[in-house]
């Protein structure tokens, strides 16, 4: 039994996703600073695949040459963890999801101490200065 045509096309498909994703891919190549320092990024990879096709019946019956198919593939390679190699000693550092709620509010917290921080400092400045900007010390 001959190979069917979209089996050609899924298997090319495969192929070029396996060119695209492999072990390099998720453990990159490491980095090498001056220091000695070795830093391996780490990634997740997702990825899809779609595949399909048709063999035309109908008016044209008589010709079996005919075929339609299609594939499709897509990748996604995000960052999420350095391993940190210095000394003998291995430290990873993630990095922060901005899907989840609980990583946003650790990220912008630094943010919002600078900012509560400024507006004490100002309304300490206006009680100080006192009614009509005048200093009362």
């Amino acid at each position: 039994m001959a190979e069917h045509p979209i089996q050609g096309l899924m298997g090319v498909t495969m192929d070029k996703i396996r060119e695209m994703v492999d072990s390099n891919t998720i453990i990159g190549s490491p980095i090498k600073t001056e220091d000695g320092t070795t830093i391996l990024p780490v990634s997740r990879v997702t990825f899809g695949f779609a595949s399909g096709g048709s063999d035309f019946e109908g008016k044209n019956a008589a010709n079996k040459d005919l075929f339609g198919g299609g594939s499709g593939a897509g990748v996604s390679v995000s960052p999420v963890a350095f391993l940190v190699i210095k000394d003998g000693n291995v430290r990873t550092i993630q990095m922060p999801n901005p899907n989840n709620s609980m990583d946003r509010i650790v990220t912008m917290l630094p943010e919002l101490v600078d900012k509560l921080q400024e507006l004490l400092n100002k309304d300490k400045a206006e009680k100080k200065a006192g009614p009509a900007g005048i200093k009362t010390e």
